[in-house]
């Protein structure tokens, strides 16, 4: 993928407008070469939602984090999943201190209309954080009207 280069790179041709200079500096602005690079699909976990009859059903996936990193809230319907992990790594050798620290911060939130607060559960097993969050019960607001 490194030896690619943007088709307007090796035809100028292709591109007769007075824009190439410009074109160029776009494809260098979005083409990231950096093969580490921080992305919103790799610093996020995934999330499944489940409905069921009496409550939502909800799984992250959370490979190598423990549940102290781990932070549940319900408010108002708003259900909110944070991860704050911290790595540390330190290896003396030689005359030398190696130190490698990573801080990774990741929240999803997730409405669900009609969730009740009172029972929430939460378990993570095996790099898997499942939520049960319970519906609220609505009130049958039906009137029966009589017929004169």
């Amino acid at each position: 993928m490194a030896g690619l280069i943007p088709f307007n790179r090796r035809r100028s041709d292709l591109m007769s407008t007075g824009f190439e200079d410009f074109q160029n500096m776009l494809d260098d602005f979005f083409a990231d070469s950096r093969p580490f690079a921080r992305s919103l699909a790799g610093d996020t976990f995934k999330v499944d939602v489940q409905e069921k009859e009496n409550e939502y059903i909800v799984e992250a996936e959370m490979p190598g984090i423990q549940k102290d990193e781990v932070s549940v809230s319900l408010d108002d319907g708003r259900l909110r999943i944070s991860v704050n992990k911290q790595e540390t790594s330190e290896q003396k050798d030689k005359n030398y201190i190696h130190r490698e620290r990573r801080f990774s911060s990741m929240t999803r939130n997730i409405y669900l209309a009609d969730s009740n607060a009172e029972g929430v559960k939460a378990k993570l097993d095996n790099g898997v954080l499942t939520i049960a969050v319970p519906k609220a019960i609505k009130a049958d607001r039906s009137v029966q009207v009589t017929v004169e």
